[in-house]
């Protein structure tokens, strides 16, 4: 007998959660506030939005069915399953902070504060959310189904797949050195010495990524946030006797990947921001980067 589906609720913890957990209570929250110019009243208000679509989304959950919440500090943690619809409950953001942990399930977005968030991915409002579980599981659902970029080391197991962009560099301010060049290319590729590579997708290229193509001034066109495409940049690239900038942008297409090998004590790879869940490498290490074989399944 196949389980019944279960409602992941994923959400993060507000600003004036943090507050709390900072300074102990509301009066000194709100003196800590008031000393920098701010009120905490609008930063409570946020608070209790958040909280009334959280308490408006799990009663809107099937009673046939399963729920559970994971906070976004757990996300790294959490086991989802394939019988799992993920209800986001929050920003944009948080989309792409769960996304790399899923396999092909439905995601439903809810904003939990319309006309502050920008709503490209948290798309509905809370009040939609029992006609959007239902139609998560339904025959024929509809679902954007968003690209997002894979980084796959070569020698051992580790993978790390991410929405908006991966990010390949120094953990600190160092400069990273390593070789860059088309995978499966015979050639060892060029030797670099830069603050990092990035490699987005179309649902990045409102951020990071699209910062990036204005500075170079590129002309190829950003991809949409379905489009099999990938954009990839090489920051402050240093040209010197040893180290080349001839490599410096390009595309991937499905079927195409960029090989980065380490030259250097250690570069860390990390997805969408989440640098606490990032992938260390050491001299001679390999990473591929691609079009990943999952999409994020986003519920329209």
């Amino acid at each position: 007998m196949s389980l019944a589906p279960r409602a992941v609720l994923v959400h993060r913890r507000t600003e004036y959660e943090e507050l709390l957990a900072r300074h102990g209570t509301h009066g000194q929250a709100a003196f800590f506030l008031s000393s920098r110019g701010r009120s905490i009243d609008e930063v409570a208000r946020r608070h209790h939005r958040t909280q009334e679509a959280l308490r408006d989304v799990a009663a809107a959950v099937p009673l046939t069915w399963r729920s559970t919440r994971v906070e976004r500090a757990d996300l790294d943690r959490f086991l989802f399953a394939p019988e799992d619809v993920v209800v986001v409950v929050g920003q944009d953001g948080l989309v792409a902070n769960a996304a790399k942990y899923l396999s092909g399930q439905p995601v439903v977005g809810i904003d939990t504060d319309p006309g502050r968030n920008p709503g490209v991915l948290v798309r509905h409002r809370r009040a939609d959310a029992a006609a959007l579980l239902r139609a998560a599981t339904a025959a024929g659902s509809t679902v954007d189904a968003l690209t997002m970029v894979e980084a796959a080391v070569a020698d051992d197991t580790q993978r790390l797949v991410a929405l908006n962009e991966i990010y390949l560099g120094p953990p600190g301010h160092q400069t990273a050195r390593y070789r860059l060049g088309p995978d499966g290319d015979p050639a060892p590729g060029e030797a670099q010495a830069s603050s990092g590579v990035l490699v987005g997708t179309g649902t990045g290229a409102t951020g990071w990524l699209r910062s990036l193509w204005l500075e170079r001034g590129s002309t190829t066109p950003l991809p949409a946030p379905s489009d099999p495409r990938l954009l990839w940049f090489v920051r402050e690239a240093w040209p010197s006797p040893a180290t080349g900038t001839s490599l410096v942008s390009g595309e991937l297409g499905r079927g195409q990947g960029l090989r980065l090998t380490v030259e250097s004590d250690r570069i860390v790879v990390f997805g969408d921001g989440m640098e606490s869940d990032a992938l260390e490498l050491t001299w001679g290490q390999s990473v591929r980067l691609a079009i990943s074989a999952t999409a994020l399944r986003l519920v329209v």
